[in-house]
C-alpha cells in the first residue's frame, strides 16, 4: 500500500512548518451517501428536538435528571434504588458499542454522533450560505479586513450562538425536563437565576464547539475515536481505499503507455474530508466515516469511466483477497455477552415492582410480651413509589396468623415520592418455635400484589 511519509506522526489539523493550527474547508460533494446521510439526519434531529416534549405516561420521553436522580427512559422512571439497573444498562451498552465497533468501524460517528450532525449538517449549511463554498471561505479569511468580511463574519457568528441558544435550551429541557425549562422561559429570570446562568454557559460551550474546535473534538477529545486501534481488526467494515485496485495512482495521459491503477491522484477524497485526512494511507483514528470521500471518489470514476467503490465500506482482507465479508471470531464472541447481559436486563426491567419496600426493625428494641399471650416486634418501613402516578396501597401479613398494627399510617404514596410507616407485627407466642423465625410481608393496591418483603421476627420460644 502507498502511504505517505510518517503520515501517522502528525495530525492533518496541525501545519507542520508554522507549528499552529490547520483551519479546514472541506469541499461538500453531494452524492447519494451525503443525501441519505441529510436524511438519516434530519430524522435525528427531529427526534432529538422532539424528545424533551412528548409525554409517556405524563413524563417526558427521555430525562436525565442528575440533580433530583431521576432518569426517564420511554415512560419508565428510575431512581436512586435502581442503580443497579442503570449499572448493568450502561455495561450491556458499552459492549453493544465495541461489537458494533468490531463490525462496522466508526460508521456511528459520521452518521449518528451529534458532533457531526450538529457540524456538518447545521452549521457548515449555515457557513457556506453565508460565505460561500471552501474557496470562497479560503478567500475571505487570507483577506484583508473589509466591510464585507465584518458583515459576513458577524452575521455568520451571530446566527451560530442563536443556533447554539435553541441546543442548550433543548439540551437543559432533557436534564432538568421541559416543564422546569419552560417556567425558566416565562417567568421573572429572579426566580431560576441558576437555570439561566446554565443556559448561557451551555450556549457558550456549544458555540464554541461548532466556531472554533469543530473537528477536534473527533480527533482530539473523543475518547471513542482513540479506541479504534484495538476495537478493529482486518475483518471489520470502514471506509477504506482498495489499494490493490488504485495503485499505482497517476494522471491519465493519452500520449504515453501507462501502467497505473485506477486512482488518478485528483486529491479530491483529501479535499472533502472534514477532517482533513488522506483515506489513500489507510486506516486513521481521525476518519469518521462520513463516507464524503467514497461520493467524491464515486464521482471521479463516473467521469474517467472506471468501476465506483474504488473507496468504499470494505474490510482489510476484503481488500486483499477479494472475498466477501465474513464476521470474525471475537465479533461473536461479543454478541454472545451481548446477548447475555440484555436478557438479564430485560427481565430485571420487565420485573421490576412499581414500588422498592425496605422493612427494618426499629433500632435499640427487642420484642414485646403482651398480657393476652402475643409478643410483638415494632418495625418501620420506607415505601418508594416508582411509577408516574399516585400509589394507593394496602400493607399486610402473608400469615393470616399474623397481625399488624401501625403507630404511623400512609396510604397513599405520590409519584415519585416515598413514605414512612411504622407498625407492630403481633404474633401469638404458643406459634413460635425458635427465637428468630422469617415472616413475608405483601404490598397491595388495587386488590393486586405489587410488592412482597421478608423480614426476621424476635421472640422467646414457647
Amino acid at each position: 500500500m502507498a502511504e505517505a511519509p510518517n503520515f501517522r506522526d502528525h495530525l492533518p489539523s496541525i501545519n507542520d512548518t508554522e507549528n499552529k493550527r490547520k483551519w479546514m474547508y472541506p469541499q461538500i460533494i453531494k452524492g447519494k451517501l451525503y443525501q441519505y446521510r441529510d436524511k438519516v439526519s434530519y430524522f435525528l434531529l427531529l427526534l432529538l428536538f422532539s424528545g424533551p416534549f412528548i409525554k409517556i405516561n405524563g413524563e417526558q420521553l427521555i430525562l436525565l435528571n442528575v440533580i433530583e436522580r431521576k432518569f426517564v427512559f420511554f415512560g419508565l422512571i428510575f431512581w436512586p434504588q435502581d442503580f443497579y439497573l442503570f449499572v448493568l444498562a450502561i455495561l450491556t451498552f458499552i459492549v453493544f458499542i465495541v461489537m458494533f465497533t468490531a463490525i462496522f468501524g466508526r460508521v456511528w460517528c459520521g452518521w449518528a454522533c451529534p458532533q457531526t450532525i450538529f457540524m456538518e449538517l447545521v452549521f457548515r449549511k449555515v457557513e457556506n450560505w453565508i460565505e460561500g463554498d471552501y474557496l470562497h471561505q479560503q478567500k475571505l479569511d487570507a483577506g484583508p479586513l473589509s466591510i464585507e468580511k465584518i458583515l459576513k463574519k458577524g452575521f455568520k457568528h451571530f446566527i451560530f450562538i442563536l443556533i447554539s441558544f435553541f441546543i442548550s435550551n433543548i439540551f437543559l429541557a432533557y436534564i432538568i425536563g421541559s416543564d422546569e425549562l419552560s417556567n425558566i422561559m416565562t417567568d421573572p429570570i429572579g426566580e431560576h437565576t441558576s437555570g439561566f446562568i446554565s443556559i448561557w454557559i451551555f450556549t457558550f460551550v456549544f458555540y464554541i464547539v461548532y466556531s472554533y474546535i469543530r473537528e477536534l473534538v473527533c480527533t482530539v477529545i473523543c475518547p471513542y475515536g482513540r479506541l479504534q486501534g484495538v476495537l478493529l481488526d482486518n475483518q471489520s467494515i470502514i471506509v477504506a481505499y482498495d489499494y490493490e485496485r488504485g495503485d499505482p495512482r497517476g494522471k491519465v495521459l493519452k500520449t504515453t503507455d501507462q501502467h497505473l491503477g485506477d486512482c488518478i491522484d485528483c486529491k479530491l477524497c483529501v479535499h472533502v474530508c472534514p477532517t482533513g485526512i488522506d483515506i489513500r494511507n489507510g486506516t486513521q483514528l481521525e476518519c469518521i466515516n462520513c463516507t464524503a470521500c467514497i461520493d467524491a471518489c464515486d464521482m471521479v470514476m463516473e467521469k474517467v469511466h472506471r468501476p465506483s467503490r474504488l473507496i468504499g465500506f470494505m474490510s482489510e482482507d476484503q481488500i486483499k483477497s477479494k472475498t466477501g465479508f465474513k464476521l470474525s471470531k471475537k465479533v461473536y464472541a461479543y454478541s454472545v455477552v451481548f446477548l447475555i447481559l440484555l436478557s438479564v436486563l430485560s427481565y430485571l426491567l420487565f420485573s421490576r415492582s412499581a414500588i422498592e419496600t425496605t422493612v427494618l426493625r426499629a433500632g435499640g428494641t427487642l420484642y414485646q410480651l403482651r398480657d393476652n399471650g402475643t409478643v410483638s416486634n415494632l418495625y418501620t418501613a420506607e415505601l418508594v413509589n416508582k411509577t408516574s402516578g399516585n400509589i394507593d396501597f394496602e400493607l399486610k401479613a402473608e400469615d393470616d396468623e399474623v397481625k399488624i398494627q401501625f403507630i404511623r399510617k400512609e396510604s397513599t404514596i405520590k409519584k415519585g415520592s416515598s413514605v414512612k410507616v411504622a407498625f407492630f407485627v403481633i404474633r401469638a407466642q404458643k406459634d413460635i418455635e425458635k427465637y428468630k423465625s422469617e415472616i413475608e410481608l405483601e404490598i397491595f393496591s388495587a386488590g393486586n400484589k405489587i410488592d412482597e418483603v421478608k423480614t426476621n421476627f424476635i421472640a422467646p420460644p414457647n
